[in-house]
């Protein structure tokens, strides 16, 4: 019998025990761990709550999750509970799936004022990540800066300039829907270092911006290219900077029963955030692209008040001790998945953060075929039960995934009129539900 532990539960991890399953059948046993008593990771804290249908791919990880050689142990947290070592004793395989769930630091001077947040500290206080529940974004304040120039940002200015009734069928928690209800915010401003053509943004989340009861997206004329460049675009750039092109040709008549300005400031590098005790502007560097189409900076600098700096410019994989690190890309050091005999890594703790939740799927079915050919024959380790007796030992309360299935019914239960659930964001509370 095969014995293979995956740390982490969110996409990567559960396309992996997919791809196991498929490639060994019943000889292997898969147990999937992560440090919260919920699964789905990703899923269930990084896509935006009003994207419910990207949501429902945990779906097909629940079929998974329910099969009889694969487990969920939810409530375990590797480093603390049980170590990478021990499971590398108990285990033929052991593949670290943590994603990167942690903020790529904003390093400029000022980044440590109250009032300056990460996406993932700010996206996981929206969507009841226990990490972030007890968050107070300061939205009492009329101006916004989102650093960025991807989907996440769009996300955060999404969710930003979202009435409540734009909000029914989400599944954003009642702790943020009530402080967002009635924001002081009239004015949101999404800096990137370069221009319209080299945005990472996609049609569908940029169309979103243009169907905002209270809120209007702005595009300086000035800054986008001659539109016969575009012809030059792969189709879905194109397609984004069309929607660019339509909101600069917004009239302003449109504009004036809006309450929220969405404001593209493309070219726009942060300096620094300034402020007595807590942010009150950011300092901004006017840039301009090279022959390689890349920003640099043009010694032109202006400010733009504000009261909350919100950071979405990429995460990193939180580093694991006895782990090798690249700490530069914010990944595992790796070669192909490979970080040591018998220790892997997929999907953004091994790439990086990149690609959509689709790329997880190969890079799974991919790293099986690596342990496939590194482990030819089954073991003789302990897996599954030897896992068990440890943590009985440690007197640690795992979660399975049947207990989930409670936790879950019982959000269910606790939903507020028209949303899908209203998720638990303290842990003892999703303990307490699992019994």
């Amino acid at each position: 019998m095969r014995h293979i532990a995956i740390i982490g539960s969110g996409p990567a991890g559960y396309y992996t025990a997919e791809a196991a399953q498929k490639k060994f059948g019943d000889d292997v046993r898969v147990d999937i761990l992560d440090r919260l008593p919920v699964p789905f990771g990703l899923i269930r804290f990084g896509v935006a709550p009003d994207h419910q249908s990207i949501k429902a791919v945990a779906g097909r990880y629940e079929k998974v999750a329910l099969s009889d050689n694969v487990r969920f142990v939810g409530n375990v947290t590797v480093g603390k509970d049980v170590s990478i070592d021990e499971l590398q004793t108990l285990y033929d395989a052991v593949i670290l799936a943590t994603g990167a769930p942690n903020d790529r630091p904003l390093d400029i001077a000022g980044a440590d004022l109250p009032g300056v947040f990460g996406s993932a500290a700010f996206v996981g206080w929206y969507n009841g990540h226990p990490d972030y529940a007890d968050l107070r974004p300061p939205l009492d304040g009329r101006h916004v800066v989102i650093v960025g120039n991807g989907n996440v940002a769009l996300d955060v200015a999404r969710i930003l300039s979202k009435t409540r009734a734009e909000f029914d069928g989400s599944d954003i928690v009642s702790h943020a829907l009530d402080v967002l209800e009635d924001p002081a915010v009239e004015d949101i401003t999404i800096l990137g270092r370069r221009g319209p053509h080299q945005i990472a943004m996609t049609p569908k989340e940029l169309g979103e911006l243009a169907h905002l009861q209270r809120a209007t997206p702005r595009v300086d004329k000035d800054d986008l290219p001659d539109i016969g460049e575009d012809a030059l675009l792969e189709p879905g750039i194109r397609k984004s900077v069309t929607h660019l092109r339509e909101f600069a040709a917004i009239p302003e008549a449109f504009r004036a029963d809006k309450v929220i300005s969405i404001n593209f400031d493309f070219f726009a590098a942060p300096v620094a955030i300034e402020g007595d005790g807590k942010v009150e502007r950011i300092r901004v560097e006017r840039m301009r692209l090279d022959d390689q189409y890349r920003s640099v900076g043009t010694g032109e600098s202006y400010t733009i008040d504000c009261s909350m700096v919100i950071s979405c410019i990429g995460y990193q994989t939180p580093p694991i001790d006895g782990v090798p690190y690249e700490h530069g890309r914010g990944r595992f050091a790796n070669l192909d998945g490979r970080i040591l005999p018998g220790l892997y890594c997929v999907g953004w703790a091994r790439r990086g953060p990149s690609g959509t939740i689709g790329t997880n799927r190969p890079d799974g079915y991919n790293i099986i075929d690596t342990v496939a050919e590194d482990m030819a024959i089954s073991g003789d380790k302990d897996g599954r039960a030897g896992l068990d007796a440890l943590l009985a030992l440690r007197k640690v309360d795992i979660v399975t995934f049947n207990d989930w299935k409670k936790i879950e019914e019982a959000e269910i239960a606790r939903a507020r009129d028209g949303a899908p659930r209203e998720k638990f964001v303290r842990i003892e509370d999703m303990i307490a539900a699992s019994h």
